[in-house]
Formats: C-alpha cells, sequence, structure tokens
C-alpha cells in the first residue's frame, strides 16, 4: 500500500465532510453524463465522479481515489474495476470505523 498519499474511506455521506480532500470510495456505476461517471455510493446517494476513466469497460462496481470537489463529486485519479458484486453493508461499515472510533487505525 501506497502510504505517501493517503485516501479516506468515504461513503456519500462522509464525502461533504473531506472536500478538498484526497478520498477512496466505492461506488456502483448507474451511468455517464457529460464527461462524468455517475455512480450510487454505498449508502444509496448519488456521485458524480470526474476524470479519466479506464481504457477497458467499467464494471458495476468501482473504486475511485482522488480528490473531493464537492459535496457529491470526486476528481478520480485512480479508478479499479471491483467486479459486478460487492458487500455495501460491510464497506459502509468500514467507512464509519474508518472515520469515528477507529479513526487512528486507518491512514
Amino acid at each position: 500500500m501506497d502510504t505517501s498519499k493517503p485516501a479516506i474511506f468515504v461513503n456519500g455521506g462522509l464525502l461533504p465532510m473531506h472536500v478538498r480532500k484526497r478520498v477512496r470510495t466505492v461506488v456502483q456505476v448507474i451511468g455517464s453524463d457529460r464527461g462524468a461517471v455517475i455512480g450510487k455510493s454505498t449508502d444509496d446517494q448519488q456521485l458524480s465522479v470526474k476524470g479519466t476513466p479506464p481504457s477497458v469497460p467499467l464494471t458495476n462496481f468501482v473504486e475511485v481515489i482522488g480528490i473531493a470537489d464537492s459535496e457529491k463529486s470526486i476528481q478520480a485519479e485512480i479508478w479499479t474495476n471491483f467486479g459486478d458484486t460487492f458487500d455495501t453493508y460491510s464497506y459502509n461499515q468500514l467507512c464509519q470505523l474508518a472515520n469515528g472510533e477507529c479513526q487512528l487505525l486507518f491512514l
């Protein structure tokens, strides 16, 4: 793991707390609109992911790492396909722990 540029685990509800910071999240791809991928966060909020997706087709679930440029959008630097199924409940629990009582365990 690259620790030189840490990214905070977030879901849609936590993203507003981290605007202008480096974040990572998983979205379910819904579609695209004007150069952005529209996705549903693991807590069912709609997010816009800007940037250049990889040349391979995106799977149903994608992890993005980048800068939160608003309360509902991320300028992605890294895109990683996570496949067509994903445990959104567990990811939400991870986000809560990473931003709460276990924050010191995360970068």
